[in-house]
């Protein structure tokens, strides 16, 4: 089975953008609760949010400033996917680091922002688990590559005092 080409899958996200009843422009940036970690072998954790829905994952990082280093994004598949990306309207440069079978199986770093389009799609051309976004440079800097192993954990609220 082939996946599918990019140009099919790219106009869903504008057709999701272009179907809101609210401008583009207008749209506050999205903020997710961290709600997942990839601990590291160096026993240093990246923080994540979870786009889950795809709205979330329609808006992703758009209009955020750079993430802090250990802070990311991650989009998770219930099913293996082809998955292409862009940077509209992110203005800040990022690593995409795409997800199969709890490894890295690709890397775009340094993916550059693009305001205006058209703007270039990435994606490894196979089906992912999943993708993770960090600030650009960071794959690099957590000693991340190819084959590295990806074990995602939820992170679950503590109790409020009080709480039963």
């Amino acid at each position: 089975m082939n996946p599918i080409p990019p140009l099919l899958v790219l106009p869903a996200a504008l057709l999701l953008a272009a179907a809101s009843p609210v401008r583009a422009d207008d749209v506050p940036p999205q903020v997710l609760p961290i709600e997942a970690r990839w601990c590291l072998e160096s026993e240093r954790c990246i923080a994540l949010e979870v786009a889950r829905t795809p709205r979330q994952q329609t808006m992703g990082l758009q209009l955020r400033p750079a993430l802090p280093p250990l802070r990311g994004m991650w989009f998770p598949y219930a099913t293996p996917t082809p998955a292409h990306f862009w940077m509209h309207r992110t203005p800040a440069a990022l690593d995409m680091l795409f997800v199969r079978g709890n490894r890295v199986i690709a890397i775009e770093a340094n993916a550059r922002p693009c305001m205006q389009l058209p703007c270039r799609s990435y994606g490894p051309g196979e089906l992912v688990d999943g993708v993770i976004e960090l600030a650009a440079g960071q794959a690099a800097a957590q000693g991340l590559a190819v084959g590295s192993p990806v074990r995602i954990e939820s992170i679950t609220p503590p109790l409020q005092a009080g709480a039963r």
